[in-house]
């Protein structure tokens, strides 16, 4: 056994009902004056509560999907002009991530409070969206110095939005078992949080107000996101980013969508991986473990469903080739992603 493993520093602060108290605690800690509270309009009202009596100087409200390049611009001008110390973020990973872009060229440190299962808040990923094209990069100034979760802001999350985002956590897991930097520990956090994520979205639906199924689904989020900032972007997120930045699709039904077509795609090629995947789902085969999962969870299928043209396919099929990583378990050509996404548009069944 041979690799190099590299971890992340963060503090995690993982408490339901404490958000504002575990904020304030590490404001304090931090020693911060002077927050950013960036949050976006529909998060308004539980930004204001979470961070209550803390030292905000500013609210910035324009958070719009994959970061357009003048979004952040737009923030980071008023992250100077309020001479701001901490960036606090509430909300989900179009949040999380214009914090990021401040943070990428300022080195303002970020306290990010999640209120979905995006996993943004736990990578030291970027990206921005200019001309439809969506561009990615990896830089240590964007890792938030910490994370507050608390499972009780999730209860809000409309169930449909909970499903596709825990499902993008989900890809996260998997994504990691095959990723240009998978390793035995990436493994071994994806698995475990597989398991969770597997407990944890039936039992939203179960129980929209308990704090189990969320803690549980928090929980595997986080580990998904800490195995995916070590091994890197697989396939399934390559495929994505094209996806959203070609087409505006929204982030977390792209995932949900591409993910059993991805999963389908690669297991073939790693025997190891596929049998890891499918004992976490407690199944027999990797795909037939998701296909559970999904049909359980009423998933998203087609994504003709979220506006993609399919005129677009062939021009998107030839980007993600360029894209993809070149150690993919299967070889990635134009003929089999077309195939893959022309099934992934249509809703068909992964093959």
């Amino acid at each position: 056994m041979r690799f190099n493993h590299e971890t992340l520093g963060q503090r995690v602060r993982f408490a339901s009902g404490q958000a504002r108290e575990s904020l304030a605690a590490e404001l304090d800690l931090l020693g911060s004056a002077r927050a950013m509270l960036i949050a976006g309009t529909e998060e308004r009202e539980l930004a204001e509560r979470v961070t209550a009596g803390l030292p905000v100087v500013v609210h910035h409200d324009e958070v719009v999907m994959h970061v357009p390049t003048d979004v952040a611009r737009r923030a980071r001008e008023v992250a100077t002009e309020h001479q701001v110390d901490v960036i606090v973020s509430v909300g989900g990973g179009s949040t999380t991530g214009l914090a990021k872009a401040v943070a990428l060229t300022s080195g303002i440190p970020i306290v990010a409070v999640p209120t979905t299962y995006a996993g943004s808040e736990a990578t030291n990923v970027w990206g921005m969206t200019e001309s439809a094209k969506k561009t990615t990069g990896v830089d240590d100034r964007v890792l938030p110095r910490t994370v507050i979760y608390d499972a009780s802001l999730m209860l809000s999350l409309p169930q449909h939005l909970s499903i596709a985002s825990g499902l993008n956590a989900l890809a996260h897991c998997v994504d990691s078992m095959w990723a240009p930097r998978a390793d035995p520990i990436n493994a071994a956090l994806a698995v475990e949080g597989i398991r969770a994520l597997n407990l944890g979205l039936p039992a939203i639906l179960d129980d929209p107000s308990g704090l189990d199924g969320r803690e549980q689904a928090l929980y595997g989020a986080y580990l998904a996101a800490v195995a995916f900032a070590s091994a890197g972007s697989g396939l399934h997120h390559k495929i994505c980013h094209v996806l959203g930045g070609m087409f505006d699709l929204p982030h977390a039904q792209t995932h949900a969508v591409v993910l059993p077509h991805v999963l389908a795609f690669n297991v073939p090629a790693a025997p190891e991986a596929a049998e890891r995947i499918a004992s976490a789902f407690g199944s027999a085969t990797a795909v037939a473990g998701l296909a559970t999962l999904r049909d359980r969870i009423d998933a998203p299928t087609a994504l003709r469903d979220y506006g993609m043209p399919e005129d677009g396919i062939e021009q998107a099929a030839r980007a993600v080739v360029e894209a993809a990583p070149k150690d993919n378990p299967t070889d990635v050509t134009v003929e089999n992603i077309t195939t893959l996404l022309q099934a992934a548009w249509e809703g068909a069944e992964p093959r």
